[in-house]
């Protein structure tokens, strides 16, 4: 049977097994579409870069202006409002832990990255998944965009940027941007889409314009889903630190990338655990904000 399937493998066109020399050129339309936008908006790109890296230093400075206790009282105080004591006790815990790895500047640049892009984010996903919500039309041109940006490897978001922007902090929160925007859309869309129909018919009949229907009723309703959807990003951005440290990116990511081709596993090992403690606060944070919300809402209802 095996000698009957090899001669006939043997005896068959070649047409039928090799793959036609045929050749879609989208790469290429890709790499001439981004060389045309960095030569003709170069003016563009550099007054971002000036603007984006701007925000970074002077949030980087502000952070570490504050005393390393001040901070952590904050951080104790946010845990405990928002989780429960012993949280506040663990968050406070966790950044004291991170001083004594000698890491707080590059922890402080870290964080500093993560807040910029997860407000640019912010400012970018929700008046988009806003406008998803009410118009079919734009739902169905984003959906398949934000597929294809959620399903990219991460890495090749890095290729694009580095031809518009020196490496360094920038490149990496414009990447980052791009990675960790797609939840908050879905979720600021989908909230708003589940709101009760019963509720927005009763403001409807009660006169309330789109706007006002909008911001006091639709927003109000959809806050915890919103919310889960920031809580999303934030977590996207932080996993991109490391990434973003390709393109020049200082911070925690830096360190872990230089104890990699060091092969210095202490030097890693604290680097990473410290980006998983900055990422366990800010989930637990934002996650005791969205039950807050969603506890408020109950109570109003």
């Amino acid at each position: 049977m095996r000698g009957e399937c090899d001669c006939f493998v043997r005896c068959s066109p070649i047409y039928m097994y090799e793959f036609p020399d045929v050749r879609i050129p989208i790469g290429d339309v890709v790499e001439k579409f981004t060389d045309f936008l960095a030569i003709n908006f170069e003016a563009f790109f550099d007054f971002i870069f000036i603007i984006a890296s701007g925000m970074i230093k002077g949030l980087e400075a502000g952070l570490l202006a504050i005393p390393w206790w001040i901070l952590m009282i904050i951080i104790f105080l946010l845990g405990w409002y928002f989780t429960n004591m012993y949280g506040g006790l663990l968050f406070s815990f966790f950044i004291f832990l991170i001083g004594t790895f000698d890491l707080w500047p590059e922890t402080m640049t870290t964080i500093s990255i993560v807040l910029i892009s997860v407000v640019l984010s912010l400012v970018i996903g929700i008046p988009l998944g806003i406008l998803s919500a009410f118009s079919k039309t734009m739902s169905s041109i984003t959906r398949p965009i934000l597929d294809a940006m959620q399903t990219m490897p991460s890495f090749v978001y890095l290729i694009p940027v580095i031809f518009f922007f020196p490496l360094g902090n920038v490149p990496a929160v414009i990447a980052t941007i791009i990675y960790a925007v797609p939840p908050v859309i879905r979720l600021t869309e989908l909230g708003i889409r589940n709101v009760d129909e019963e509720v927005v018919e009763s403001a409807q009949s009660f006169g309330s314009s789109t706007t006002q229907m909008l911001v006091k009723v639709q927003l109000p309703q959809a806050l915890p889903t919103i919310m889960a959807g920031i809580n999303q990003t934030t977590m996207m951005a932080l996993a991109m630190a490391v990434v973003g440290s390709m393109v020049g990116a200082q911070g925690l990511g830096e360190r872990v990338l230089y104890a990699i081709n060091r092969i210095d596993i202490s030097l890693g090992f604290e680097a990473g655990i410290s980006i998983v403690f900055i990422a366990i606060i800010i989930d637990r944070i934002t996650g005791g904000i969205a039950k807050r919300l969603q506890k408020h809402r109950r109570n109003a209802a």
